[in-house]
């Protein structure tokens, strides 16, 4: 169905059947209802910290000895809190917190070839995420610590996060 097709069908309904309507998918579909209970009830905080604790257990585990190390559990909440609509400032919060977190883990591990790849899709992505939301002014301390970071710890790609700084610049 189009959205025009959508359109024409909802303002043909009487707002008791659109109700009804609204209230049947809230039922069914868990993403509806989460989506109504974060609209009327965002507790984004909550949820930022929630994702912040489950990023941290990937690197260091609280109930199991060998960590995870993976970015798609922080790329799967970033996503969802786009879907969202979470502030911006508390996604790039997380985006680089996912970052500084893989430093930290890096810094006494010894980590494969792909996982400094992925950190640079990770940090590129939060660069380019606070440039086109006009939040520099508050991530820019962040972001050169993260960068500083790469230099320290001697990061085969540090080159490549210096050109990921040229979109700041």
């Amino acid at each position: 169905m189009s959205k025009r097709a959508l359109k024409k069908y909802l303002a043909d309904l009487k707002q008791e059947e659109l109700s009804d309507q609204l209230l049947d998918l809230y039922e069914r579909f868990p993403v509806v209802k989460e989506y109504y209970d974060f609209v009327f009830n965002p507790k984004e905080d909550k949820m930022v910290q929630e994702a912040k604790v489950k990023i941290a257990n990937e690197y260091f585990p609280v109930k199991r000895k060998r960590p995870k190390a993976r970015r798609s559990v922080a790329q799967k909440f970033i996503k969802h809190f786009l879907k969202l609509g979470v502030e911006p400032q508390l996604i790039a919060d997380v985006m680089l917190y996912n970052v500084e977190i893989a430093q930290a883990f890096s810094a006494d591990k010894n980590v494969p070839e792909a996982f400094y790849k992925s950190m640079l899709n990770s940090f590129t992505e939060a660069v380019q995420y606070v440039a086109i939301n006009a939040l520099l002014p508050d991530f820019k301390e962040r972001i050169v610590k993260v960068f500083q970071a790469t230099q320290n710890q001697k990061w085969p790609n540090e080159d490549e996060f210096s050109r990921a700084l040229d979109i700041i610049d």
